[in-house]
């Protein structure tokens, strides 16, 4: 199809910020991550089939200040003394590079980064598992899932990238970030 835009390379990156005002902190947050000079199209959940995961680092070094690029992002903020905030974006990838992956995005309170990185790891491999037409039962452990749908030789892999965070002492905003960037 002409003009069909389909990524080809996916990067993953996370970062924090800290500041008095709620959009600043959410800047510091993507200025950690490396991409606050991007301009971010947030899109949903789909890997595409054969797409590369790369580093952060190359991943940067394609992009330019300015650039129209498409990301899941998840995101968590607050500006309570010491509450916990985590975001996170899970990725599961099929065993058949033709097939489509998910990526998912979760954001928390109270939540540690593992807690909240397990979690969207989960929903990803649940939404692969059902499309590729895996049974298990959605409410057993993640962990006995995960066994099942290895088991199945149909999801090769499950990974995540989390932020998390204690609300700063003083009040001020405190942002974190995760984003799965997908590139031409």
């Amino acid at each position: 199809m002409q003009g069909t835009y389909v990524p080809t390379r996916v990067f993953f990156t996370r970062g924090l910020g800290v500041h008095r005002h709620k959009l600043q902190s959410f800047e510091g947050a993507l200025r950690k991550a490396g991409i606050a000079h991007l301009n971010l199209v947030q899109v949903s959940s789909i890997l595409p089939p054969y797409a590369k995961i790369i580093s952060r680092d190359a991943g940067l070094k394609t992009v330019a200040a300015g650039q129209i690029v498409h990301a899941v992002i998840a995101r968590a903020e607050t500006s309570e003394p010491n509450r916990l905030v985590a975001a996170s974006v899970g990725l599961a990838t099929p065993t058949e590079p033709s097939q489509y992956g998910y990526l998912s995005e979760h954001h928390s309170f109270g939540e540690t980064a593992r807690i909240c990185g397990d979690y969207s790891e989960d929903l990803a491999a649940s939404m692969l598992a059902s499309t590729l037409g895996i049974a298990f039962n959605p409410d057993t452990d993640y962990d006995e899932r995960k066994e099942i749908f290895r088991m199945s030789g149909r999801i090769v892999r499950t990974r995540s990238t989390t932020q998390s965070a204690r609300g700063n002492k003083d009040g001020l905003w405190t942002t974190v970030v995760a984003a799965a960037v997908l590139l031409p």
